[in-house]
């Protein structure tokens, strides 16, 4: 059970699209912001999908371009995806925050070393407070739950904010 199932499943079961069509719509939907996901995980997700029977592909050609395959949800995908939206629902929630690999490791570092990486992390935290700001302004016709995980992401980015100010002056203080 995965979450990137639940992600494929879920965009296939919205509308039935091509392993490229997926892969397209969750970089524009900023998928992989928030859930760990990567293009090739993609396709091989699509792959043993199609192998367990939850999704089927059917060959389509438009014009010129060559052939690719349409996959389309199977009963038993639906089956699936309703126990992965199940499952996950009431799993305690994880944030896994790469940087905090970092943190744990600041008191091996001179001085000078231990200033740059904070303000390394700071500048990252508010690169990321600007760009889920940004797509929180651009997006203003997207579905209300897209709509409600950006601003997720808005306030998670102010709170990151808010802890990297603090940490700061407590490390540093110390």
């Amino acid at each position: 059970m995965s979450t990137i199932d639940l992600i494929v499943l879920g965009m296939i079961k919205e509308k039935e699209q091509s392993a490229y069509d997926l892969q397209k719509n969750v970089e524009y939907r900023n998928i992989s912001k928030w859930v760990k996901v990567s293009t090739p995980s993609i396709y091989k997700k699509v792959i043993q999908l199609e192998e367990k029977g939850y999704i089927t592909g059917n060959l389509s050609r438009e014009g010129n371009m060559p052939e690719k395959s349409i996959y389309r949800i199977t009963e038993d995908g639906e089956k699936y995806f309703l126990e992965l939206m199940k499952k996950i629902s009431v799993q305690m929630v994880n944030v896994f925050l790469d940087f905090n690999a970092v943190v744990i490791n600041m008191g091996m570092l001179s001085n000078s070393e231990e200033k740059e990486i904070v303000d390394n992390i700071e500048t990252e935290i508010e690169k990321y407070k600007n760009a889920v700001s940004k797509l929180e302004m651009e997006r203003k016709e997207i579905p209300v739950c897209a709509k409600s995980i950006l601003k997720q992401q808005v306030l998670l980015s102010e709170a990151l904010n808010d802890w990297i100010n603090d940490f700061k002056k407590v490390y540093f203080e110390r």
